[in-house]
Formats: C-alpha cells, sequence, structure tokens
C-alpha cells in the first residue's frame, strides 16, 4: 500500500522549511548565502570568459577608460587618489589590525575570526587569481598611475568589498534600528563604488577589472560571513539546549 501523499513528501517538506528557517544554523541566512556566492561566481564567470581581445567587454573597457582620461583634471586627480588610497593594501592592513584589537579587547571572538578569514582569505584569492589570467593593466599615453603588476581582478575594489562590507555586517548586527543599519549598508556601498571609480580614472584597471573584483569580493564576504554566522547560531543553540537541560535537572524547591 502507497504512503499517504503527506507522509510520503514529509521529508523534503521539513528539509526545504528548515532551509527557510531563521532559527535553524544552517536555515535561512545559510539559504541566502549559498544563493549569493553561487550568483556572484557566474558573475565573476561571464565576466572572466569576455576577456578576450575581440569581445565587446574589452571594447567597453577601452571606451569607458579613454572617456575618464578625457576628463582628468589636477584636483580631480588628487582626489581620486585620496579616495583610492582607502583601499590600498597597506591602509586595509593597518584597519584591519586596529578592528582586529578592538574585537579582541571586547571579546568579540566571532568578529574577530570573521575579520580574519575575510582579509586573509581574500588577499590570497586575490592575488590567486591575478596569477591565473595574468591580464596586463591599460597601457595610456599619458598614465597617472604606473604599475607592473597583473589588474584583473582590481586589488583595491575587492579589498575595499571585503572590509568595508563585513564592517556593514558587523554594524548591521551591533545596531538598533532600521535606519542605522540602512545608512552603514549605503556608506559601504559608496566607499567601494567611489574606490572602483577612482581606479578606472586613474587608468590603474579596466571597468572589467573593477567589476570582475566586485563579484568576487561579494563571493568570498559572503562565505567568510555565514560560514562563522553558521557556528555561531549552532554554538548559541547548542547553549540553549544544556541551559534547558540543567534546569531540567534541578530539584525543585
Amino acid at each position: 500500500m502507497n504512503a499517504p501523499p503527506r507522509r510520503r513528501f514529509e521529508r523534503p517538506i521539513r528539509f526545504v522549511r528548515n532551509r527557510f528557517s531563521p532559527e535553524s544554523h544552517l536555515g535561512l541566512h545559510l539559504t541566502i548565502g549559498i544563493f549569493i556566492v553561487v550568483f556572484s561566481a557566474w558573475c565573476f564567470s561571464e565576466i572572466a570568459e569576455q576577456l578576450g581581445p575581440s569581445s565587446g567587454v574589452v571594447a567597453v573597457d577601452e571606451r569607458v577608460i579613454d572617456w575618464f582620461q578625457q576628463r582628468a583634471e589636477p584636483p580631480l586627480t588628487t582626489a581620486a587618489r585620496a579616495i583610492s588610497l582607502l583601499g590600498s593594501v597597506g591602509f586595509l592592513m593597518f584597519t584591519s589590525i586596529v578592528c582586529a584589537m578592538a574585537f579582541a579587547w571586547r571579546r568579540a571572538w566571532d568578529w574577530l575570526l570573521a575579520l580574519s578569514i575575510t582579509m586573509l582569505g581574500g588577499s590570497l584569492l586575490n592575488i590567486l587569481l591575478k596569477h591565473f589570467f595574468q591580464r596586463q593593466r591599460p597601457v595610456l599615453e599619458n598614465p597617472l598611475v604606473t604599475l607592473t603588476s597583473f589588474g584583473f581582478p582590481s586589488g583595491h575594489t575587492m579589498g575595499a568589498t571585503v572590509f568595508y562590507g563585513l564592517l556593514a555586517l558587523i554594524a548591521a548586527q551591533a545596531l538598533i534600528g532600521r535606519r542605522s543599519r540602512f545608512l552603514a549598508l549605503c556608506l559601504a556601498v559608496v566607499l567601494v563604488a567611489a574606490i572602483g571609480t577612482t581606479r578606472i580614472y586613474l587608468g590603474a584597471h579596466f571597468l572589467s577589472d573593477v567589476l570582475a573584483a566586485l563579484a568576487a569580493g561579494i563571493l568570498w564576504l559572503t562565505f567568510s560571513w555565514t560560514t562563522v554566522e553558521a557556528f555561531r547560531m549552532r554554538r548559541k543553540r547548542a547553549g540553549a539546549r544544556n541551559e534547558d537541560a540543567a534546569s531540567l535537572d534541578r530539584p525543585a524547591v
């Protein structure tokens, strides 16, 4: 005799329900994280596949960087250099160390772990991608900056994405009120966009370098944050179960 339809689909229904449960450590946040990781990986691969010399992406890259070069002015260049500094290796390393010390002082071990995984892993991933694709930087008649390292994906943009994105996620977790959380997210988006734009303006990167770095940065940031949050929620649930068990074992007064 066949099982009733409800019992037959009970396990897959329970599996889907658990994947969208906000309380489960393998629930809604993991489902959203996996979706963002897959989508970011798809975006990155679509850009990387169009790096051939005759592709439309390369033609757009040339037009965009020419547009910026034609509008270069000394005051804009000074501002662009200052903004670009916010995504440099030295600045992000210094601010990451300061944040790590602050998290350790506050005993915010989950945030410290997230920072370590995000920044160290993101740096390593960027280096590996640069050496895998080995794309040369723009060659311009009057370059504002001259760099000899590979340009795909943009290290400044990817570093800014993972660092300021992580700070926005931490702020969203720590702040009270939707408005404050929204402002933290907007500030991170504006910073990343500004840094990526200055890298194109200065002639250090093509538009596709910046967009690919944004996709790779979001991918790694999502992976790191989702992993740490899964362990945090699992530990929290385990602690709650232990407290419940301890309360049951206490003798009644």
